[in-house]
C-alpha cells in the first residue's frame, strides 16, 4: 500500500454552504486524493493524498474546481489564513453598496407611473445590480452542466417572473434574496469569529533572555533550555519551568478553570496561560511546534474534518433532494394545465416557481455542521477538546464508562494522610521517616520529606542503603533507624501491630524497636464523587474502575465514589482485555477515561477515549478522542451535556427547515404563497437556524 499525505488550505472568502458541499464533493474525485473533508464552518479543507502524486499538481486541480464552482473564493495554504475573515468581510462590503445601490433603483420606480420604458430600464438595473453574481454563477454551472443549486433555482424563477409580466415581484424576489444571502454570510462570519476569538490563545511573542538583555522574538524561535521573561498580563508563549518569580495564573483557556492558579519557582506552567501579577522567569522545556497551545490549536483545526453522522447525512439528503423538487416544480408547471379545466399555464407557472425557490436546502447545509463547531468551541472554551463533531455526536449515545484510577479519580500524587506514632510525637516520627528517606527518590520517600517540609541535615545520615522491594536503613544522629513495608520489618524481626488502613504503609523502627507508621495514599479528587453523581443523573450507571493498583485501595475509592464493577491488579495489557469484555456487553458507546502512558492502547480501543489533558502522557492525548484539560472528571459531565445541547439544536434546525419547506411547498402548490414568501421559506429560515446554531456557544455545560 503506497504512504499517504495530508495537506490543509483555507478557501478565503468562502460564504456559501451549497458550494462548499460541490466543492467536497468535486476535490474528493480527483486521482490520487483518497479523502476530502471541507468544513464550512472553518472554511478549511483538508485533503489526504497518495505520496506519489504531486502536491503542486494536486493544488492546481483542486484551485480548478474551486474556481469553476466559487470564483471568487481563493485556495491558500492554512498556515497563512490571517486574511481569510478580511477578505470575507470585504466582499460583504461590496456586496452591500450592490444591494444599496439596487434598492435605490427599485423604489425609484414607484415615482415612474406613465413611462413603462423607463420603468422597466428601472426594474432591469436594480434585477441586475442585485443578481448580477447569480445569473453569472448559474450561466457558468448551465455550461458545464451542473445545476439544481440555489443560483440555477433563483434565476428561473425571476426570469420566470418577469416572462409572465410579474416585473416587481421578479426584482423584489432576487433583491430579497441577496439581503437574505448578505445577512446570512454576516451571520456565517460573526459565528466563525465568535468561535475563534473563544480559541484565541496563540501567543504572539516571547520575551528571550540573552545575558543581560531581553530580546522580543516569535515563539517559534526560541530553543529548549532557553529563558524567557513573562509579565503580568502576558501569555505564557511556550511549556516549561518556572526559574524565578511566583505569580498567579490564569489557566481557564486551557482548562476552563476560573479560579486563578498559584505558579512558583519549581512548577511546571503551559502554554496558553496568562500570567496575572507577578513577573516570572521560566525555562523553555518544549518548543512551540510541542507545545500545549500549538497542540490544541491543531487538535481544534482538525477537528473540523471529522464529521458527525447527522452532518454526512444532511449533505447526502441535499443532493437528492434539489434535484426531485426541481423535477416536482416542471411537472407542477406542465400537468394541471393540460389535464384540468380552465387552467391557465401562466398561473401554474407562477406556482412552479414558488415551489423552485422553496426548494433550496440551505437552512440544512449551512446550520448543521455550524451547530456541531458551535459545540466544539463551546466545549473548548471550558477546557474539553473534542476532535470532531463525530466524537461529539457520539457522547450522546454513551452508555457505559471505565475509568483509570491513578491521575484520573485521583490526585496521581503521594501524600502523607496519617501519622500514628508508638511513645514518641508525630513529629518526631516523621522527622526520622524524613532523615531515614532523605536520600531516594522514589515517590513515596519523596511524600515523606514533602510532608515534614524543613531543611535536612543530610550529615547526620549515614550507612544508607536502599532494600528494594522492602524500604531503607539508615543511620541518623547515631541511631539505626528502618523505614519500609512489613517484609522489611519480618526480616529485621522487629514485633510491629497488623494495620488495616487502605493505603501504602511505612513502618519505623529505631534501634529494632517499633515506634510507628505513616500512612501514605493517593487521595481521591476534590470533584470525582460529583463527577460520578452527575453521570449517574445524566442515565449512565455502568460505570467500571479498572486500575493496576492493589485490590484494598481499588475497593476503597470505588466504595467513596459509589462505582461498583471493580477490576484492580492489571498490567496494561490485561487493561486491554478487561475493556474489551466490557465493550462486548456495553449497549451503547463505551468510553474509556485515563491519563497514563498505559491507557494509551485502551483509549485508542474503545468507541471514545478520553483523556486528562493537563497532566496526561503525550501518547494518552494523542490516542484519545476527547481530551479534559483540566485533568476534572467533572469536565466529562459538561461534555455531555453540551453533546446533547448541540444535538437538540441540530434537530431544531432540522425541524424548522424542513418544517417550514414542507409548509410552503404545499402552500406554494396550492397558490397560496407568493414568490416573496417562499423567499423567506428559503432564506429567512437559513437565517433563523444560523442564529439558532450560535446558542450553543452560551453553553456553559
Amino acid at each position: 500500500m503506497k504512504g499517504q499525505q495530508q495537506a490543509k488550505f483555507t478557501l478565503q472568502g468562502l460564504s456559501c454552504a451549497n458550494c462548499a458541499g460541490k466543492i467536497e464533493n468535486e476535490v474528493s474525485k480527483i486521482v490520487g486524493i483518497t479523502n476530502a473533508s471541507l468544513d464550512f464552518a472553518t472554511a478549511g479543507l483538508s485533503i489526504e493524498f497518495d505520496e506519489q502524486h504531486s502536491i503542486h499538481t494536486i493544488k492546481e486541480q483542486v484551485n480548478a474546481i474551486i474556481q469553476e464552482i466559487e470564483p471568487e473564493v481563493q485556495l491558500i495554504s492554512s498556515a497563512n489564513n490571517l486574511s481569510h475573515e478580511l477578505l470575507l468581510e470585504t466582499h460583504l462590503q461590496k456586496k452591500l453598496i450592490r444591494i444599496t445601490l439596487a434598492i435605490f433603483f427599485f423604489g425609484s420606480t414607484f415615482f415612474v407611473q406613465s413611462n413603462f420604458s423607463l420603468k422597466l430600464s428601472l426594474y432591469l438595473i436594480s434585477y441586475l445590480l442585485a443578481g448580477g453574481g447569480v445569473l453569472k454563477s448559474a450561466a457558468r454551472n448551465l455550461i458545464s452542466g451542473k445545476v439544481f443549486d440555489e443560483n440555477f433555482l433563483m434565476t428561473i424563477a425571476t426570469l420566470g417572473a418577469f416572462a409572465i409580466g410579474e416585473y416587481p415581484e421578479g426584482v423584489a424576489v432576487m433583491l430579497f434574496y441577496e439581503i437574505g444571502e448578505f445577512f446570512q454570510a454576516l451571520a456565517v462570519s460573526r459565528s466563525r469569529r465568535s468561535i475563534a476569538e473563544l480559541m484565541d490563545i496563540r501567543p504572539d511573542y516571547a520575551h528571550r533572555k540573552q545575558g543581560t538583555e531581553i530580546i522580543t522574538v516569535n515563539p517559534e524561535l526560541v530553543e529548549i533550555g532557553e529563558i524567557i521573561i513573562v509579565k503580568p498580563g502576558e501569555k505564557i508563549p511556550l511549556d516549561g519551568e518556572i526559574v524565578a518569580g511566583r505569580s498567579l495564573l490564569d489557566t481557564s483557556a486551557l482548562t476552563g478553570e476560573s479560579i486563578p492558579r498559584p505558579a512558583k519557582v519549581g512548577d511546571q506552567v503551559l502554554s496558553g496561560f496568562i500570567n496575572n501579577n507577578g513577573l516570572i522567569e521560566i525555562k523553555v522545556t518544549k518548543t512551540y511546534q510541542d507545545s500545549t497551545v500549538a497542540k490544541i490549536l491543531q487538535l481544534v483545526q482538525e477537528a473540523s474534518s471529522k464529521k458527525a453522522d447527522t452532518e454526512n447525512f444532511i449533505t447526502k439528503f441535499a443532493s437528492y433532494y434539489t434535484p426531485v423538487v426541481v423535477i416536482a416544480a416542471v411537472l407542477l408547471a406542465v400537468i394541471p394545465p393540460l389535464l384540468i379545466a380552465d387552467a391557465t399555464f401562466n398561473t401554474w407557472l407562477y406556482r412552479a416557481l414558488v415551489f423552485l425557490i422553496i426548494s433550496c436546502p440551505c437552512a440544512l447545509v449551512v446550520s448543521i455542521p455550524l451547530s456541531f463547531f458551535s459545540g466544539i468551541g463551546s466545549a473548548s472554551r471550558q477546557g474539553i477538546l473534542v476532535k470532531g463533531g463525530n466524537y461529539l455526536e457520539a457522547l450522546n449515545e454513551l452508555q457505559g464508562i471505565a475509568f483509570d484510577k491513578t491521575g484520573t479519580l485521583t490526585e496521581g500524587t503521594f501524600k502523607v494522610t496519617k501519622i500514628q506514632p508508638e511513645e514518641i510525637s508525630e513529629h518526631e516520627l516523621l522527622t526520622l521517616a524524613a532523615y531515614a528517606e532523605c536520600y531516594s527518590n522514589h515517590p513515596i520517600a519523596q511524600s515523606i520529606i514533602h510532608a515534614y517540609g524543613q531543611e535536612i541535615d543530610s550529615s547526620l545520615v549515614t550507612g544508607y542503603q536502599e532494600i528494594p522491594g522492602q524500604g531503607v536503613q539508615a543511620i541518623v544522629n547515631g541511631q539505626q533507624i528502618l523505614a519500609g513495608n512489613s517484609k522489611l520489618m519480618d526480616s529485621n524481626q522487629v514485633q510491629y501491630p497488623a494495620i488495616s488502613d487502605t493505603g501504602s504503609i511505612i513502618y519505623l523502627a529505631v534501634d529494632g524497636k517499633y515506634v510507628g507508621y505513616l500512612l501514605i495514599a493517593d487521595s481521591i479528587k476534590a470533584s470525582s464523587q460529583a463527577a460520578i453523581q452527575a453521570l449517574k443523573d445524566l442515565g449512565i450507571t455502568n460505570l467500571s474502575l479498572v486500575t493496576g493498583d492493589q485490590q484494598a485501595v481499588a475497593d476503597y475509592v470505588a466504595q467513596e465514589l459509589g462505582i461498583n464493577q471493580i477490576y484492580a491488579n492489571l498490567l496494561p495489557q490485561d487493561k486491554v482485555q478487561v475493556v474489551e469484555d466490557l465493550l462486548a456487553k456495553s449497549t451503547g458507546k463505551f468510553a474509556f477515561v485515563g491519563d497514563g502512558i498505559n491507557d494509551a492502547p485502551v483509549l485508542a480501543r474503545v468507541d471514545l477515549g478520553i483523556a486528562m489533558g493537563g497532566l496526561g502522557a503525550d501518547a494518552s492525548i494523542e490516542a484519545a478522542d476527547i481530551v479534559l484539560m483540566g485533568d476534572d472528571p467533572a469536565q466529562l459531565a459538561k461534555a455531555i451535556n453540551i453533546s446533547r445541547y448541540t444535538r437538540k439544536i441540530v434537530w431544531q434546525n432540522i425541524t424548522l427547515a424542513l418544517g417550514v419547506k414542507i409548509l410552503f411547498l404545499s402552500l406554494g402548490a396550492s397558490g397560496a404563497a407568493t414568490l416573496w414568501e417562499a423567499v423567506f421559506a428559503d432564506v429567512g429560515v437559513t437565517l433563523l437556524a444560523v442564529i439558532n446554531s450560535m446558542r450553543i456557544l452560551r453553553k456553559d455545560g
